[in-house]
């Protein structure tokens, strides 16, 4: 590891206050270096976790400003190491002097993420909580901040340690075998026992394979259509679910002719709402273009929102449930405002809500039935829930290898068969902390 002393802004600019973090052997030293205060004759004599009033000068002893410094010692810090913490007013300019100022004394400027980076090699975090801080940094709702947070505090490699533990004692067994090869009515480890294992174990990874899809569907947001014929105010309804005019809206037929998304937040969970062209026989070139890509987002979409202003014929209402097979389909009769009695759809299987969306009439319940459709299970800080690919990459590659360990089993296969693809198993879990 590179034993420099590093340093960088830990905030953004534009505040009142910025935090400039230093972090290495020397960072005490270093900040003493530029720092100097009436009440404390030295910071190297200072204690951890203390906080410190006082000045920062430059190389020729101007003042830079009044700060507060915080004094971390090893290994009670961030990273593992002797860090400290410099707040100052957050203008651009002041930061960047006492940046420079600590440069001149003898540090470095930190690399994109070494801060954390140190810390994962100092053993203050492992792999998997490394990546969880920037998810947590780049948190964009209630739900994906909880499930980074969750994953920072380390409940998501508690699963994995328990895992581990529960293979290390499987392959311990069959490796213990090996070591009495010549003896071979010996056998440490009962092949029931064993196999039960690997079926609980292999349980437990496809849960958390399973999760995957959530938690990819949290950090991009839940895709969702809105489809139906031309002017049945699609667009409108967009507009309305986004709470601004994103889309243009018209009673002229065909106005749009491609794909228009945006995000939007409903009881903590983002949703991606994608407006789509009206579908109709048209011979306009264009329209029909968005008209395919219209097919192509509902596709591609977890729910699908179709917007009706009449009732559909039988035909319709089976091509459309053909179409979303495997959706969640949500018929939305809009314009309500404009019948002199609410029209009931018929349609087997139709989950049917009535709206207008130019009045914002039962926007509220729309938004209910969107979110009881994304199917999003209760999430705390103590969810694990998995949100990387690589993480799910590595998940399905140890689920396989626990899959032929029950195969193996079954078929009576020698011990050391067996050993070698617990380990790969292991190594596998392994790669993700």
């Amino acid at each position: 590891m590179d034993n420099h002393t590093i340093c960088a802004l830990a905030t953004a600019t534009g505040g009142a206050i910025g935090i400039v973090r230093v972090s290495g052997e020397k960072a005490i030293e270093i900040t003493d270096r530029i720092f100097k205060s009436t009440r404390l004759k030295t910071l190297c004599d200072a204690k951890g976790n203390s906080l410190h009033y006082g000045e920062v000068h430059d190389k020729e002893g101007n003042v830079i400003d009044e700060v507060l410094v915080s004094i971390f010692r090893s290994p009670h810090s961030y990273t593992g190491e002797d860090s400290t913490e410099i707040s100052c007013h957050g203008s651009a300019f002041i930061l960047g002097q006492v940046i420079k100022a600590l440069i001149d004394s003898g540090c470095r400027q930190a690399e994109p993420g070494e801060f954390t980076k140190r810390a994962y090699l100092n053993g203050k975090m492992d792999l998997s909580q490394a990546e969880a801080v920037a998810d947590l940094i780049a948190a964009s709702n209630r739900a994906t901040h909880k499930v980074a947070l969750s994953q920072l505090k380390g409940h998501f490699s508690s699963e994995l340690s328990i895992l581990r533990e529960q293979l290390l004692k499987m392959t311990s067994l069959l490796e213990l075998e090996l070591d009495f090869s010549d003896h071979e009515e010996l056998e440490f480890a009962d092949r029931t026992e064993l196999k039960a294992l690997a079926e609980t174990i292999h349980q437990k990874i496809k849960t958390l394979t399973d999760s995957f899809e959530t938690g990819k569907a949290l950090k991009k947001g839940v895709p969702v259509a809105i489809v139906g014929k031309t002017n049945v105010g699609k667009s409108t309804l967009l507009n309305c679910l986004l709470h601004e005019e994103k889309a243009i809206v018209s009673n002229i037929h065909g106005t749009t002719r491609d794909v228009i998304e945006d995000t939007t937040e409903i009881k903590g969970v983002t949703f991606r709402f994608i407006d789509t062209a009206g579908i109709r026989h048209t011979d306009d070139q264009i329209e029909k273009l968005g008209i395919k890509r219209a097919y192509q987002k509902m596709d591609e979409a977890a729910i699908v929102l179709w917007v009706v202003d009449e009732q559909p014929t039988a035909e319709e209402c089976a091509e459309m449930q053909s179409l979303t097979q495997g959706k969640h389909l949500i018929t939305i009769f809009n314009k309500i405002d404009n019948k002199v009695v609410e029209p009931k759809l018929v349609g087997a299987g139709l989950h049917t809500v009535y709206i207008s969306a130019k009045l914002k009439q039962n926007i509220t319940a729309l938004e209910e039935a969107i979110y009881d459709a994304a199917d999003i299970p209760e999430i705390n800080e103590n969810s694990v829930i998995i949100t990387s690919a690589r993480h799910y990459e590595a998940l399905t590659h140890a689920d396989e290898s626990i899959l032929r360990v029950i195969e193996a089993l079954d078929l009576g296969l020698s011990g050391d068969l067996v050993s070698e693809d617990l380990r790969i198993c292991l190594y596998q879990l392994a790669d993700i902390t």
